[in-house]
């Protein structure tokens, strides 16, 4: 589903750590739980590699693309507003996670924080190397944690985006959605992507949001499939942050349709992308009343 659990189950936001000291871990837990976070943690690799692939014709020839694609999966699910890595826990392939959640378009946002041995600064150069945003000594670390938890931690504002979801949409964006409902999704690219680079209120997010699935259906159409399953990875750290309903655009069924349409995309699989059905482009449904006049702008 693309509802994440941070989002919609404990509304709070979810530090990831990849901790496997439970002594330790809980001293991190107390310190974040008394700061409004909830610790998910992920001892072990096989706590992601291992989840069941509800899909007919998976197919583990290639271990290292499908372990990439599940852990992308699931960070994306959660939307953590931090990742935590203990660098000594042998358990977690950090060496190999680290640079794919930092190269990738949809997790590369979301801070690394990484601690472990003073003594060891070989792992220490590969994690900041890796795109690891700091990387410190275990004792540092744990001293300093409640300041970085407040620096580093990224999470929306979410007042200010209810706020922002309140005004009406642009003429552009009006636009895209009526061509989006068209199935000219490239023409729907180019409003939806001036409406959003025009807006400079965080409800630039929602137009940002359905360019992605414009640009995730585009793929489709073209039978690019790791371009598709990329895109929509990539679209739920900005749709899922959205209300059900922004600036008149019933947000909760487009994120349904868009799960629908993965869902169904990762079923088929690459070598029948061709047979992908259609009819699952549904339109995106919002308020006609809640455009702006035209001299209004953007």
């Amino acid at each position: 589903m693309f509802s994440g659990l941070s989002m919609k189950v404990l509304n709070k936001p979810i530090i990831i750590g990849f901790v496997a000291d439970l002594l330790f871990a809980a001293k991190i837990d107390d310190i974040a739980e008394r700061m409004g976070y909830h610790i998910f943690w992920l001892e072990r690799a096989d706590q992601i590699i291992q989840i069941e692939l509800k899909v007919s014709n998976a197919k583990l020839t290639d271990r290292i693309i499908v372990t990439e694609w599940i852990l992308l999966d699931q960070i994306t699910r959660m939307h953590p507003a931090l990742m935590i890595f203990d660098l000594s826990n042998n358990m977690i392939p950090w060496r190999e996670w680290l640079p794919v959640l930092k190269s990738a378009s949809a997790t590369r946002r979301i801070p690394v924080i990484c601690f472990g041995s003073h003594v060891d600064t070989q792992s220490f150069q590969v994690a900041r190397s890796a795109g690891a945003d700091v990387v410190l000594a275990r004792s540092r670390f744990k001293a300093d944690l409640p300041g970085l938890i407040q620096k580093y931690s990224r999470w929306p504002d979410e007042k200010e985006l209810e706020k922002a979801c309140d005004q009406k949409l642009s003429q552009l964006a009006f636009k895209g959605l009526e061509q989006f409902n068209r199935g000219d999704y490239f023409l729907a690219h180019e409003s939806l992507e001036e409406a959003w680079n025009i807006d400079r209120t965080p409800g630039r997010e929602l137009y940002r949001a359905i360019l992605q699935v414009v640009v995730a259906y585009l793929q489709i159409e073209r039978e690019n499939y790791p371009g598709a399953v990329k895109m929509f990875l990539r679209l739920r750290q900005w749709i899922d942050p959205l209300p059900d309903t922004c600036r008149g655009v019933n947000v909760a069924r487009l994120r349904q349709d868009a799960n629908n349409v993965y869902d169904a995309l990762i079923q088929l699989g690459a070598a029948r992308i061709g047979e992908f059905d259609r009819t699952l482009f549904r339109s995106v449904i919002y308020d006609r009343e809640q455009s702006k006049d035209p001299d209004e702008g953007g």
